[in-house]
């Protein structure tokens, strides 16, 4: 049970509901967005369990698909707990992101073409929002992987390549016209990477310019940021995706917001619960090798907002097994709520 009061809102109308993405109905319209480095199985069983409604993979190289093969697909693990599950490619070239396409078309539920990730790795290969810069190129990408699967297909895209040059309407109908199902707007340009203040307001004039379900990304640390983008631009659904990190019980904090008014804050025995199961899951995915190492990444994430929370990431960081993992989250577990506290 939480040792103390949940927060109270007043919210005037219900914003979660159910989203159809082409053949594709999710249960509402929160979702968890593709993350590189973060979104694997383990990461999205856990969001799962807290009430993602949809998860992506990882980014999926199109070169790595069509050239190493099975190495690359390793990132398209799954299991049936693990869905509906969409995957996400990326790459430059409408032939290699077709036949992607198709080989990867009996491992998930749905295809996005990343066209937004703003990294110079995947800019530099001509991928991600460096098509930003070429809408004849995108209309050539969407048209060709349309062709080659009857799977729901999306976009995720940036406002555009400069502050300014604005190109998100110009795209969305682009990608409405080529067959897209949905498209994601993160309202950011790719110059801005993730500083400043995502500009909400283009969610709304991308959703007024199209008749397919505008997705809205950017800025959603909070349940209450979660409602207040739905509210405030219109958008069918959201995709949480630095939210999540350390604190994967965002998606059932929202649903919770939505539909009672109240805001239950975390506990820290709930957080070294998430903490243990997650925890399990890389442990029976991976290996204790694996599970170590990656553990110690996630608690610094986990490990904010309560009093001792820079000592947890300390320890994390000194950690060389599961077992001193462990030790870590009981720890966590003991630390009384009453003490919370800015870390």
């Amino acid at each position: 049970m939480l040792s103390y009061p949940p927060v109270v809102y007043h919210s005037v109308c219900i914003m979660l509901k159910p989203l159809r993405i082409g053949g594709l109905a999710l249960a509402h319209n929160v979702v968890l967005a593709p993350l590189a480095g973060i979104t694997n199985l383990p990461f999205r069983i856990i969001c799962r369990r807290e009430g993602a409604a949809l998860a992506f993979t990882e980014m999926v190289s199109v070169n790595g698909l069509v050239r190493e093969g099975a190495k690359t697909l390793a990132l398209l693990k799954s299991c049936p707990e693990d869905r509906p599950l969409g995957i996400q490619l990326f790459g430059d070239t409408p032939g290699d992101l077709a036949e992607a396409a198709r080989m990867v078309e009996g491992y998930g539920d749905l295809l996005d073409i990343n066209m937004g990730c703003p990294v110079r790795k995947v800019v530099g290969t001509g991928a991600g929002s460096a098509l930003l810069r070429e809408p004849l190129k995108i209309a050539a990408v969407i048209r060709a992987v349309r062709k080659a699967t009857g799977l729901p297909l999306t976009v995720k895209i940036r406002s555009g390549w400069h502050c300014g040059d604005d190109m998100f309407c110009e795209i969305g109908r682009i990608a409405e016209a080529e067959g897209c199902d949905a498209i994601t707007l993160h309202p950011r340009s790719r110059s801005q990477m993730f500083s400043g203040q995502a500009d909400w307001r283009q969610l709304t004039e991308l959703k007024e310019a199209l008749s397919i379900p505008v997705i809205g990304s950017g800025d959603l640390f909070t349940p209450v940021d979660c409602l207040k983008m739905l509210a405030g631009t219109g958008c069918d659904g959201i995709m949480v995706a630095r939210g999540a990190l350390g604190a994967p019980w965002i998606f059932r904090q929202v649903m919770d917001l939505d539909a009672t008014g109240t805001l239950a804050t975390v506990s820290n025995a709930e957080r070294a619960d998430a903490i243990r199961q997650h925890l399990q899951l890389y442990l029976r995915e991976y290996g204790e090798a694996v599970a170590a190492r990656e553990m110690k990444k996630h608690i610094g994430w986990y490990a904010k907002g309560f009093a001792g929370a820079a000592d947890i990431r300390r320890a994390a960081n000194s950690a060389r097994s599961t077992a001193e993992i462990l030790t870590i989250t009981e720890r966590i577990s003991e630390i009384p709520d009453a003490h919370h506290t800015a870390s």
